[in-house]
């Protein structure tokens, strides 16, 4: 799937994209009677190429040349389905990553941010496990990192499945525990590919994904990832192997979001990870349900 390039939005402007459509037709929701005012203008831009546009894709499609705002906003299908406030992309500090807000808000927030009284740093910091700036769903237990690595990567395969991606390299041998954990690594490079289908646990479903061993990734972290997804293929999600993933017993891997909320993190075990995929996949669960609340028992203990 490819998409169009979004208009350049005019000095002072924020794109308002729709990406949620039925027989053609922009589907808003309530969203444009609920906004409140703002001296920010909203530029609203509809058409079927933007049909299950991704925040992560944005930034890509954001024409250069022009003073590009700082953010971009979608009206997305949890806008429209389930009542959800749009989601804000961020087109400067880490662009691809995203946050949601409330409605009635998103004209005071956007002040602040092009005023400068508000960063997209400040909006991650204080956003609640389901991606809501100042929520009240409880803050999550590993909060996602909002300083970037300095480092520029390259895109990510295309999958219609998951990636485990490798960002640390500091312990080979933790690196193969960790491979042979998850059922082995086959020839194309592959875990999970060739199990026996009456040998699976079902409570540990496991992780079939694409791994990638590159140390053009070393470093990377969970708000640059969704940009880096290429928009051909629907990815499950992206699991990071990192520094974390070779210091605790249970080998967590740090999953990163796509869609919902682009960049937001769950930390949990791998071997929890494949369970995670399979309901994701199947619309069974949303990504928040497997973030782990500050003060709460993680859900795999329970």
């Amino acid at each position: 799937m490819s998409f169009p390039e979004l208009p350049q939005p005019a000095p002072g402007e924020v794109l308002l994209v729709c990406t949620c459509y039925e027989d053609g037709k922009a589907l808003w929701g309530g969203l444009l009677d609920e906004i409140g005012g703002s001296g920010v203008r909203l530029h609203l831009v509809e058409g079927p190429g933007w049909d299950y546009l991704h925040g992560g894709n944005v930034p890509a499609l954001v024409p250069g040349g022009g003073l590009v705002p700082p953010v971009a906003v979608l009206a997305d299908i949890p806008v429209v389905y389930g009542g959800d406030g749009p989601l804000l992309v961020d087109l400067a500090a880490m662009p691809g990553r995203g946050v949601r807000v409330p409605s009635a808000r998103l004209g005071e927030i956007l002040d602040a941010l092009l005023g400068g009284a508000l960063a997209f740093d400040d909006l991650v910091r204080d956003m609640d496990r389901c991606g809501m700036y100042q929520g009240d769903g409880g803050r999550p237990a590993v909060p996602a990192p909002t300083v970037p690595s300095r480092r520029s990567f390259p895109a990510l395969p295309s999958t219609s499945a998951a990636l485990l991606v490798r960002t640390s390299f500091d312990d080979e041998g933790g690196w193969r525990a960790l491979l042979d954990e998850l059922g082995g690594a086959d020839e194309d490079g592959w875990v999970g590919s060739d199990l026996d289908p009456d040998e699976i646990d079902v409570e540990h479903y496991p992780l079939g994904a694409l791994v990638v061993d590159d140390r053009a990734f070393e470093g990377l972290q969970p708000g640059q990832v969704p940009a880096l997804v290429p928009p051909e293929e629907h990815t499950t999600l992206v699991a990071l192997a990192d520094a974390r993933t070779f210091a605790e017993p249970s080998r967590p891997l740090t999953v990163v979001d796509l869609y919902d909320t682009p960049g937001q993190s769950a930390v949990l075990p791998c071997r929890e990870v494949g369970s995670m995929a399979c309901n994701l996949e199947i619309g069974n669960m949303d990504f928040h349900e497997f973030v782990v609340v500050e003060g709460m028992e993680p859900w795999w203990e329970g």
